[in-house]
């Protein structure tokens, strides 16, 4: 059995899903797509779905990673017109399922994305790296790491991330936190900035930062927002989990599958949700490398 992955050219998270899979099973993987028997579309929106009538004899996974609603129409046309050619589908929430088996009767394995633990880790040494970011000690920090602006016009917002929930949320902690301060990264970030910089809260955007720079700034954070209004991870899940930083998440993607109900919040039950990092570590054990590829291999075997 060979693996061909298709590439997103996005430097996109999922640019970085192929590449552990190429590293960590090699022995499985192939990048002439010729020589696969498998071909997995891990990225469906860089591939021209015209091309499907020109593989043959290759088995086809069909990744789908969330559906939006105000896309669903469109997005079940290409479904119907691509399902011929699909052998079965992958999504990584369970939210995801039952919206796409109304319109196929292909298998759909639902097993979220792993996480490699070299990768995402606690430091202990939290004074050192607060420092190095210029950070202080004093600072009640939260993050976002994930865009929050539309490509097209990036002063709007894209509002299945929720930035304008986030914003709420940020307002009502400063109420007991006055010394709060956002901390930002990754590209598509303006619409928050131009709204924290119109509510006078500061904040620190560090735009382009590397692997281990994202994980020593999880480590800096005394709380993680999600605050998105759909999602297929997010992968700020397990990343906390594994850096054990604390977070809290509107009911989206994998969310209720991985944390406590109590660190589950809607937009006007916030300020009452609590982070529960024992429970989200225990359960996010079975995403880590090399037991989170487990359920792939099953899937990959099954069809």
């Amino acid at each position: 059995m060979k693996i061909y992955i298709n590439k997103s050219y996005e430097n996109w998270i999922v640019d970085r899903f192929r590449k552990e899979w190429y590293n960590y099973n090699s022995n499985l993987s192939v990048e002439n797509f010729l020589l696969s028997d498998i071909f997995w579309v891990m990225s469906p929106w860089a591939f021209k779905n015209y091309k499907f009538k020109f593989i043959k004899n290759k088995k086809v996974v069909y990744t789908i990673h969330h559906i939006e609603d105000e896309e669903k129409t469109e997005f079940f046309n290409k479904i119907k017109k691509i399902d011929k050619y699909i052998d079965c589908y992958h999504v990584i929430s369970k939210k995801t399922i039952h919206e796409l088996s109304i319109f196929t009767d292909k298998k759909i394995f639902y097993t979220p994305f792993w996480i490699d633990s070299k990768k995402w880790f606690y430091i202990e040494n939290k004074e050192k790296l607060k420092k190095k970011f210029g950070l202080n000690n004093s600072t009640y920090y939260v993050g976002s790491f994930q865009r929050d602006s539309l490509g097209k016009n990036p002063n709007l917002p894209k509002l299945i991330k929720g930035p304008d929930i986030f914003l709420k949320n940020v307002l009502d902690l400063k109420k007991n936190n006055p010394n709060l301060e956002v901390i930002l990264t990754g590209r598509r970030r303006d619409f928050i900035i131009n709204e924290l910089n119109k509510e006078n809260i500061p904040f620190k955007y560090f735009e382009m930062v590397n692997q281990q720079e994202l994980n020593e700034l999880y480590n800096c954070l005394d709380l993680y927002i999600v605050s998105s209004r759909i999602e297929g991870g997010p992968q700020a899940i397990p990343e906390c989990a594994l850096t054990r930083t604390p977070i809290v998440s509107t009911d989206v993607g994998m969310a209720s599958e991985f944390m406590n109900q109590i660190s589950i919040y809607e937009p006007n039950t916030f300020l009452e949700a609590k982070s529960d990092l024992n429970y989200l570590i225990k359960s996010s054990q079975k995403l880590k490398i090399p037991q989170g590829f487990d359920e792939f291999y099953k899937m990959f075997n099954s069809i």
